[in-house]
């Protein structure tokens, strides 16, 4: 996988969870039995993005057609891969 692909898919990561986020702080406002539950989890997306964001920074530093395995080890890459997609896959208006 070349790292231009890695971080597409981390951009596409970055946008389902900021979209999340904006989803939990609307829901916030709809009930005061639930508005916790939803600022709590939009607290918690706000820091998996802030990783996300210090990731995508990491990787624009490296040529974006070089090889990821390069960079990292075979391990490394499918843990980062499963996180990303489970991140991605999450549907924001299941919240």
């Amino acid at each position: 996988m070349k790292i231009g692909e890695l971080i597409q898919l981390l951009d596409e990561t970055i946008a389902n969870v900021k979209i999340a986020i904006i989803a939990n702080q609307n829901r916030a406002f709809e009930s005061p039995h639930t508005s916790y539950e939803f600022t709590q989890r939009a607290l918690e997306l706000q820091e998996d993005l802030d990783d996300l964001m210090k990731a995508r920074e990491y990787l624009s530093k490296f040529d974006p057609e070089d090889e990821a395995e390069n960079h990292f080890s075979e391990e490394e890459l499918r843990e980062f891969l499963k996180m990303l997609e489970l991140l991605r896959n999450t549907d924001a208006h299941i919240y």
